[in-house]
């Protein structure tokens, strides 16, 4: 590499972050980038390390350890390293079409494989590496519309424009198909429009992507629910192949007594009544579901509950309680959970830091869940019934079982961030497709049991990562384009 001793010579440094007391006046981005010789530096730090396990996205455990899209992580950060910025964003955009989303919501799979971390405890900033790369590409030029040489004449149909959507029709239209993406909300981005708030992903950064596709020549029809308002027989007749990439969207609920009040969302149309109403009207319309002058519980302790933490704080919420039905993870890795596994190990993201410092206290409640909700005369839910648990092993299986502690908690707005049980069945019911036990579509190698049609991301798969959706759609695309071709180049 370029400087072999730059990890011992240079520390880690991270972008700078607005204070909590400041950045929840907005829901603006809050990371402020390093200056570029900052970052060169920051690149020099990656080491000569023989097998690059960053990029490796391997599975351990049942989790991924590395860049599940490979990227050539050591490659852009010499560039990095090198001042060849023109170069390092090529070597990014050949294996992943859309750093400019992992650089920001993905959660560092490389970071915690690299084997500078750990050597020395602090890995390479891979992620803010990529970051600053795409960014550069963006404002020198070096990213920009390339539509494809020629046509092949076949039309293909995605159904969804998430981040799975967005991976498989850029390849198929770089390849020359023409491709049509249907949408049913107002805007393309799917989970990231919609389902991350906009202070983890600033929404001009989707449709500034979402220009070049269109100026590539892909065509995108929004306010199209496709299995209610587009027929699914129309776009098999209309169109050489079909592929879904509707996501994982049925939420998980939670059957206890009192269920059925008022004031009770799940986490996904919570996050996404509020970055509608803020993209609409800048909250203008009221029609945001608000935690103004409530006190919160957020029921999920995952990615999804600290975005809600974040948001209802920014809201102006009086108190907020997060309930974790796990334990506390411990500060660093325990012994059977070595290096380059995925870490599982205690996080304290934005959310929670922003709790901490507007009420002095983590709102994180480990190894509770809800046993019943309360509500008030009018059917509004005004408190929960929480019950501690403890792991057992149950019949052979270790379970979070209830103590027989309970403690009442009052509340004004529940959020329910559980996760989720699979896609909603409705498009696929509409194509015909079978189904697995665990509520996805089923598959042979991204192909559903109906012809023609294909699947990938999260519906195909379950609740994943973005960096993993765009892993499937660029496989998914290879499959699509050697049953239209004969032959694939993808």
């Amino acid at each position: 590499m370029g400087k072999p001793t730059g990890f011992m010579e240079i520390d880690r440094q991270t972008s700078r972050e607005i204070a909590p007391e400041e950045r929840i006046q907005n829901f603006n981005e809050f990371h402020i980038p390093l200056h570029c010789d900052e970052q060169q530096a920051q690149g020099a730090r990656c080491m000569d390390c023989g097998v690059p396990f960053c990029q490796s996205g391997m599975m351990i455990g049942g989790m991924a350890s590395g860049c599940p899209l490979n990227n050539l992580i050591p490659e852009w950060n010499d560039l990095v390293y090198q001042g060849r910025w023109d170069l390092a964003a090529k070597r990014l955009i050949a294996t992943n079409r859309y750093p400019e989303f992992t650089s920001r919501v993905c959660p560092a799979l490389c970071e915690a494989a690299c084997t500078c971390g750990m050597a020395t405890g602090a890995s390479v900033t891979v992620k803010e590496n990529e970051r600053a790369i795409v960014e550069y590409g963006y404002e020198s030029g070096t990213i920009h519309a390339v539509p494809p040489p020629a046509r092949t004449g076949k039309r293909v149909a995605v159904v969804g424009t998430g981040p799975s959507g967005l991976s498989v029709a850029d390849l198929l239209n770089k390849r020359g198909h023409k491709v049509t993406m249907y949408e049913r909300a107002d805007r393309v981005g799917g989970l990231l429009m919609y389902g991350i708030p906009n202070m983890k992903l600033e929404k001009w950064v989707i449709d500034r992507r979402v220009k070049i596709l269109q100026d590539e020549g892909i065509e995108f029809v929004t306010n199209a629910d496709v299995g209610r308002d587009v027929s699914a027989e129309e776009l098999k007749e209309n169109y050489d192949a079909v592929v879904l990439c509707c996501g994982a969207k049925k939420p998980r609920d939670i059957g206890v007594p009192g269920r059925d009040a008022e004031g009770i969302y799940f986490a996904v149309d919570y996050l996404t009544s509020v970055t509608k109403s803020l993209l609409d009207s800048d909250f203008a319309d009221g029609k945001a579901v608000t935690a103004k002058g409530k006190k919160v519980l957020v029921i999920g302790g995952g990615d999804t509950g600290n975005d809600c933490v974040g948001t209802a704080i920014r809201q102006g919420c009086t108190g907020i309680m997060q309930l974790e039905m796990m334990p506390c993870p411990p500060q660093s890795r325990a012994p059977g959970n070595a290096w380059p596994e995925w870490p599982r190990v205690l996080k304290t993201d934005y959310g929670q830091q922003e709790a901490i410092a507007v009420f002095g206290r983590d709102p994180r409640e480990y190894q509770t869940t809800v046993k019943e909700f309360y509500k008030n005369e009018a059917g509004q839910v005004c408190g929960a019934l929480i019950a501690r648990l403890e792991s057992k092993v149950v019949d052979g299986r270790r379970m979070m079982v209830p103590t027989g502690e309970e403690f009442a908690a009052e509340c004004d707005l529940v959020l329910i961030a559980a996760g989720f049980l699979g896609c909603e069945s409705y498009v696929a019911e509409a194509f015909g497709v079978d189904m697995t036990s665990r509520g996805n579509v089923a598959d042979v190698k991204y192909a559903t049991n109906q012809p023609k049609v294909f699947v990938c991301g999260d519906m195909r798969r379950g609740q994943s990562l973005v960096v993993w959706a765009l892993r499937e759609g660029r496989d998914t695309a290879a499959v699509v384009d050697e049953s239209l071709m004969g032959y694939t180049n993808l």
